[in-house]
């Protein structure tokens, strides 16, 4: 009686074990038929376990061809096999795809059965169909915007609407705040998106090729020159994206500025205008009013393309989103380098909140991808497995020269001179505009400046009458 006890307590505890590990467990007996199937397996594969356990692999699974299962290659030829990238199909007709370890089971020079030990990886495989396959040239869809912050999701929402329209669109931000994908998400949810998106970053570009590279050439036109169909020509029918279009010398700005109103092209050294249909988009990555004034942007260049203004806030004002973006990066590259790393120290984020971050989300990316080449087996991303140049940065001294006397979550909250100066902006502006029952004209003059760059601060401070 007491062995029997024994014996069912170690199989419970069996049991246990195989379903609390983090990887999907599948044995076969030497029929083909399941005899072990865990939970892991069950979540990779979307399967319940009667309709797998005891039944034959091949009746369950479809492969695309018999022989390609590794747990059948296993059985039959004793062939064991190591991270290799295997996809097959459920009784649901559910695609899977996973990383396997497949061993045979002998007993002695008997095969009795086969085993997996398999990763799952269909998730990656989800995204990187549905965010490049699916929209050829592009990657980008709402969908693929993360952020919860009331200022991203009302861009989104201006952004969505404006997919309903063929208006020009001014998309203005930081480096690195994500201004074409924005861009990609309106062409991909307008009715163009079958159309191509072209992007072109103006300061990439030397001025003298730029213009035949916008608006194309003509065979004779200069020394070399061919037939050639610029930008314009290329995405007809599609989007056309403009980055840093405030790159572009202002004589380059008067023709495009043409081209745009008259909805016609003519090609360096042409004779004839050839109609062109084409939605403009442009980003800027300084505040257009500044551009204005300091001459890097022609005025009446900005009335055309601010037709549709979006303003996309940097992380220093959605802090709220940090989180949720830290572990989509996680996950991310925690797929692509085959690691295990599930989240990160609350630390960590603390230090997150304290820093301005003048790189925005492509810094964030970039520091989460550096921290996870510096990770040996931890699951977790630590203080010190961020990266070295990170650490040393003035706001975070006293956090890594902390010693068992000083708390570890310690990591001061000093904020830029920027985003201090911001603040004392839109708070400024809100007050006088209060002073003034928000009367734009009566504003404006007291804060010595024009009703256009008042009503653009407005909007680009999301400023509200109460």
């Amino acid at each position: 009686m007491k062995s029997d006890q024994n014996k069912t307590r170690m199989l419970q505890i069996y049991q246990r074990i195989l379903n609390e590990i983090d990887v999907g467990i599948h044995a076969i007996d030497s029929e083909g038929n399941t005899i072990i199937y865990n939970k892991k397996m069950m979540d990779i594969e979307g399967m319940d376990m009667e309709d797998v356990l005891d039944k034959n692999i091949l009746e369950v699974f479809s492969f695309y061809k018999k022989g390609e299962s590794t747990l059948i290659q296993a059985l039959q030829k004793g062939k064991a096999t190591e991270n290799v990238k295997q996809s097959y199909f459920n009784n649901k007709g559910q695609k899977i795809t996973a990383i396997n370890k497949t061993i045979p089971i002998t007993d002695g020079p008997n095969r009795i059965g086969a085993m997996e030990i398999a990763r799952d990886v269909t998730r990656l495989e989800k995204i990187i169909s549905e965010n490049i396959l699916q929209k050829g040239n592009t990657r980008y869809t709402f969908n693929s915007i993360i952020g919860v912050s009331p200022h991203i999701q009302e861009v989104m929402e201006a952004g969505k609407r404006a997919t309903r329209t063929n208006s020009t669109v001014l998309i203005t931000g930081e480096t690195g705040t994500g201004k074409e994908l924005f861009a990609q998400s309106i062409h991909n949810g307008s009715s163009r998106s079958g159309a191509p998106f072209i992007s072109q970053n103006c300061a990439a570009l030397p001025v003298t090729l730029i213009e035949g590279i916008l608006f194309g050439t003509k065979k004779g036109a200069f020394t070399g020159s061919v037939d050639r169909p610029g930008l314009f020509e290329q995405a007809q029918g599609g989007t056309l994206l403009l980055d840093e279009i405030n790159a572009l010398n202002p004589s380059l700005q008067a023709k495009l500025l043409r081209v745009i109103q008259e909805k016609s092209v003519r090609r360096v050294g042409g004779t004839k205008d050839l109609a062109v249909d084409v939605r403009i988009m442009a980003t800027i990555n300084e505040d257009p009013i500044d551009a204005i004034a300091g001459g890097r942007l022609r005025k009446d260049l900005y009335y055309r393309l601010s037709v549709v203004s979006l303003f996309i806030p940097p992380l220093r004002d959605r802090l709220e989103d940090l989180a949720a973006l830290s572990q989509f990066f996680i996950e991310k590259y925690s797929q692509l380098f085959g690691m295990e790393v599930k989240s990160f120290d609350d630390d960590v984020l603390e230090c997150f909140h304290s820093y301005d971050w003048p790189g925005n989300v492509r810094e964030l990316e970039h520091l989460i991808e550096g921290s996870m080449n510096l990770i040996e087996y931890e699951s977790r991303i630590s203080f010190e497995h961020l990266p070295l140049h990170f650490r040393k940065k003035t706001q975070f001294k006293s956090y890594s020269m902390e010693t068992d006397d000083m708390p570890k979550n310690n990591c001061p909250a000093i904020k830029s001179l920027v985003e201090y100066m911001a603040k004392a902006e839109r708070d400024y502006i809100a007050k006088v505009l209060n002073q003034h029952n928000y009367n734009i004209t009566r504003t404006a003059e007291s804060l010595g400046m024009s009703r256009q760059n008042l009503q653009y601060r407005i909007k680009k401070w999301q400023i509200h009458r109460p």
